[in-house]
């Protein structure tokens, strides 16, 4: 239970290659999507008997259920709740190669993004725009810290997600993969100019930054075009899950339209 438990910490997901899902949600999403991955269950007798569904997967998936109390599943979560459902489950990273390889049209680049739900809620979006990936680039924050995981609510399982790459060796391979680089930054034009002048029909990788610092120069210089959601309220800013969602959006109604 301890070893359970130690997950909620990065060097005991970075030694062993695994991570914590919690609450049913996240459970059925994993056994759905990448059964392969889940490699135990833990449960508490009253929320294995509300969510019968989730035992037969595990059944079918080969894994085990084990019985736990309700203080013992607490103490192994990262989360207060964990909604009766504990599971550990192995790291499944994507390959930049891989991720590349079938002509993705749309894909979100996360460089330095610290904040593990806006982190998670940028996936979750990109999910949900029909992106073909999401990348993690420089010092961001863990793909597989809990509150990430948790913030994907299954979208982790859903859309191949790299980590631990160089924005400037990602960039000239999504190039050469004949996709154009957008960054989100608000020294960059206003939004509505670039979407009359066409460009969100064409295969994009929306680069979005730090939270507080934005994109340094350096990486704006490498985009095509530097792109700023223009504020028509008394906002001072938007955040950057919730910026990131519009634009990919925007992207994926062009592409369709």
């Amino acid at each position: 239970m301890r070893a359970v438990a130690k997950l909620a910490k990065r060097d005991a997901r970075s030694e062993t290659g695994l991570f914590l899902l919690e609450g049913p949600q996240a459970v059925r999403e994993a056994f759905a999507f990448s059964a392969e991955a889940v490699l135990e269950l833990f449960a508490t007798p009253t929320a294995l008997e509300r969510h019968p569904e989730l035992g037969r997967a595990a059944a079918e998936a080969g894994v085990e259920v084990e019985f736990v109390t309700e203080a013992v599943l607490d103490a192994m979560a990262d989360t207060v709740t964990p909604q009766g459902f504990v599971a550990v489950a192995r790291q499944f990273p994507t390959s930049v190669k891989e991720l590349l390889r079938g002509g993705p049209t749309l894909i979100a680049l996360l460089q330095e993004v610290r904040d593990p739900g806006n982190a998670g809620t940028i996936i979750r979006a990109a999910d949900a725009a029909g992106a073909d990936g999401v990348i993690f680039t420089g010092r961001s924050v863990d793909l597989y810290n809990p509150k990430v995981v948790r913030s994907t609510t299954g979208s982790l399982f859903h859309v191949p997600v790299s980590t631990g790459v160089a924005l400037e060796a990602v960039i000239e391979r999504i190039r050469a993969a004949g996709i154009q680089v957008l960054a989100a930054d608000v020294k960059g034009d206003d939004f509505l100019a670039v979407r009359s002048d066409g460009l969100l029909r064409k295969s994009t990788a929306w680069l979005f930054g730090n939270e507080a610092r934005g994109l340094a120069d350096e990486h704006l210089a490498l985009a095509d075009r530097v792109v700023r959601l223009p504020i028509f309220g008394s906002a001072e800013s938007l955040n950057l899950a919730t910026a990131a969602s519009v634009l990919l959006y925007e992207s994926a109604f062009a592409q369709r339209s």
